[in-house]
């Protein structure tokens, strides 16, 4: 089987996880041209790759590793930027209304909770409480010893708790649960 095969077939079986992946990690915007990247990278440096690692942990760190680098470029663009005075009091989103249409508003909520966690919180958020991959999956995704994954998906999802209650926190004074 050819390298564009393999890398085909690659695509078939994880492509789906890991545009996901780059979804919640850097948003709809740039999430598809991310993934085409992770698969080009994948095809290039196909002759790097180690049979002791599995192909969905080794994409999934090249999706990590281009994620990471593109929201340094967003941060050095923004900084570059200046702001018009007429947009200046707007609140910023994190997405274009349009690119979040199609989400309802929970998840649109819980998608802009977890875009203001640190960015490891987000990495082990996503693999380990979305994408529900293992710890030992995480860990070699995110060069990281098993435990560390451990404590840092409790720290994260306590973290996204502290973000989704202020999030809904209008919605939970109303709610009947909280009057319990």
């Amino acid at each position: 089987m050819s390298h564009n095969e393999i890398i085909s077939n690659w695509f078939e079986q994880y492509g789906n996880d890991i545009y996901h992946f780059l979804l919640y990690r850097i948003g709809p915007r740039d999430a598809e041209d991310l993934l085409q990247e992770v698969f080009i990278k994948a095809l290039k440096g196909f002759t790097s790759f180690k049979e002791n690692a599995t192909p969905k942990t080794w994409l999934f760190s090249i999706a990590r590793n281009l994620a990471i680098d593109e929201t340094r470029k967003k941060k050095a663009k923004k900084y570059a930027t200046t702001v018009p005075l007429d947009q200046a009091n707007e609140p910023k989103t994190v997405n274009s209304p349009e690119a979040i249409l199609d989400l309802n508003e929970d998840t649109k909520a819980i998608y802009e909770c977890i875009q203001l966690l640190k960015p490891n919180y987000q990495d082990v958020i996503i693999l380990r409480g979305i994408k529900e991959l293992s710890v030992q999956e995480t860990a070699n995704i995110l060069k990281w010893s098993e435990s560390k994954v451990k404590s840092t998906h409790h720290r994260a999802k306590i973290a996204l708790h502290e973000e989704l209650r202020r999030c809904f926190s209008y919605e939970e004074t109303k709610s009947p649960r909280a009057a319990r």
